[in-house]
């Protein structure tokens, strides 16, 4: 494909979409998702922010070293130190970029207080000190959407004459509508010089539920790079969500006549993933890769798609990853039939993990008459924590109409059994104060989701907890068929996980809030 038909990835799950609060990430898990991103053929990720603290340094900096062919970004903002730090992290990459950022509307421009020639030097000294260090620089006039045409014109081509080789046009605030997005592009391109020589993205919010129509816009008016995050991860409402920017270019090659690298197939298993480690789960009825996307319970629809799928499906679900056969598993299915319908969902495992799943595959297989892709999925994406200082090893409860909530908990602290009885409003809560009791902590309840995972009174439950303490944020999710041990089990992880943020508090000082960007 030339490079006027192709329409590049950029994907800032990773930077973006982890700033939603709530969803963080643990350094495996990022470099998890990473690989993911770069198997499936994205073309620039978005690492993260390497100034932000020393987490997200290493993070981007492992991410770096491997990567096999996407390029790798780090964010900066408009000053040497951020800069300088920034390559530090993403030097290592076969690829690398370094996108550096200021804010160019009225608002923003008061917020350091500079004038507009101010803003102006400040530019060219920062962008022309990144392409002094990297050859390949990404440079963002933040709410640009809501900055005067004149300066931003101004900005651009002073950006471009200093190096930047991608000029990103970010709706920082999800203000702008599709025709307005697209007449911005067209704009910058006639009347910047050198607009011909570079490329212009576009980074959409969707807090009007525009962003991937504002994405597709500007596309269509010249934009070669579409910014975004899977699931439509991000601040506030979230991001333009890279499948859907995907499958519509697939679907509708007869009106935009685009090209992207990505493989389709794996859409729908790093969807799942990024809902599983972010703790924000897919609503059943988000186009692509919701639960809903392929369902269909209509007579009319269901008779239609018996007879042609085509009447009401206008992709298929192989497109995204999802099997269009059924080998049904159960207790009897074998090691083999479970490595089969697994490699089938995406997950290709050795022989040590092959043995470790197919050790819970039959607990659950044991519990449930038939275990569907789903419930496998959840499976591969509860495991063990990474830290596993606290083990839930005991649990019974007791309630009912009249009767007192309690529960009788024994977990394995660090090596060390420990049991307790504790009461409460309910048999979830009476459990949640029997792990307070057995590990007191300060933490706070933010979020308590419960999600069937299947259909049946023998469903698995997902469950997904969010914890605060002390301005750290941890997540945590379990499935179970048992809805109360996967309430504690969710639990535990997020514990887990904040204890590990508690050792690393002390060596892991942030220089700069994660809500400064955009």
């Amino acid at each position: 494909m030339s490079e006027q038909d192709k329409v590049f990835i950029f994907d800032t799950t990773l930077r973006d979409g982890e700033q939603s609060p709530g969803a963080t990430m643990s350094h495996a898990e990022k470099l998890e998702i990473a690989g993911l991103l770069d198997e499936m053929g994205v073309d620039i990720i978005e690492a993260g922010f390497p100034i932000a603290s020393e987490g997200d340094f290493a993070a981007v900096k492992a991410i770096s070293e491997q990567a096999k062919t996407s390029v790798i970004c780090g964010l900066a903002r408009a000053n040497l130190k951020d800069i300088d730090r920034c390559w530090e992290a993403v030097k290592h990459a076969k690829q690398p970029r370094i996108h550096t950022f200021i804010g160019t509307s009225p608002l923003h421009r008061a917020i350091p207080d500079l004038t507009m020639d101010e803003m102006a030097d400040r530019i060219h000294e920062t962008v022309t000190h990144a392409r002094n260090l990297c050859d390949n620089v990404q440079w963002s006039p933040m709410d640009a959407t809501r900055t005067e045409e004149d300066y931003l014109c101004r900005t651009v081509e002073i950006a471009i004459k200093a190096g930047a080789t991608t000029i990103n046009i970010p709706d920082t605030v999800g203000y702008t509508a599709p025709r307005e997005s697209a007449a911005l592009i067209q704009m910058l391109l006639e009347r910047v010089p050198g607009a011909d020589e570079i490329i212009f993205a576009t980074h959409c919010h969707n807090d009007l539920g525009m962003a991937t129509a504002n994405s597709l816009a500007a596309v269509e008016a010249g934009a070669r790079q579409v910014e975004c995050t899977i699931n439509g991860l991000g601040e506030r409402a979230g991001n333009t969500a890279l499948e859907e920017v995907v499958m519509a270019l697939k679907v509708r090659n007869d009106i935009m006549p685009y090209r992207t690298g990505i493989d389709s197939t794996k859409l729908m298993n790093i969807s799942r993933r990024v809902a599983s480690v972010s703790g924000f789960a897919v609503q059943f009825n988000k186009a692509i890769v919701g639960k809903n996307a392929f369902a269909h319970e209509s007579g009319i629809h269901q008779d239609g798609m018996l007879k042609n799928a085509e009447t009401f499906e206008i992709m298929r679900p192989a497109d995204v990853g999802l099997s269009e056969t059924n080998i049904v598993m159960g207790k009897h299915s074998g090691r083999a039939a479970l490595r089969s319908k697994l490699a089938e969902l995406g997950f290709e495992l050795g022989d040590n993990q092959l043995k470790d799943v197919f050790v819970r595959f039959k607990a659950l297989a044991d519990q449930k008459k038939e275990v569907y892709d789903e419930d496998l999925i959840a499976l591969m994406q509860t495991g063990d924590a990474e830290e596993d200082h606290i083990k839930l090893t005991a649990l019974k409860v007791s309630c009912g109409m009249g009767l007192e909530k309690s529960a009788e908990m024994t977990l394995e602290i660090d090596g060390v059994a420990k049991s307790v009885s504790a009461t409460g409003d309910g048999p979830v809560d009476a459990a949640f104060n029997a792990v307070k009791s057995l590990f007191p902590h300060t933490a706070r309840l933010q979020l308590y989701q419960v999600a069937a995972v299947t259909e049946g009174t023998d469903a698995q439950a997902t469950v997904s907890v969010r914890l605060e303490e002390d301005g750290k944020i941890a997540t945590g999710q379990s499935a179970d068929v048992d809805t109360v041990v996967a309430s504690v089990k969710a639990y535990v992880n997020a514990l887990n996980r904040l204890v590990v943020r508690r050792e690393k508090a002390g060596g892991d000082k942030a220089e700069v809030s994660y809500k400064d960007v955009s």
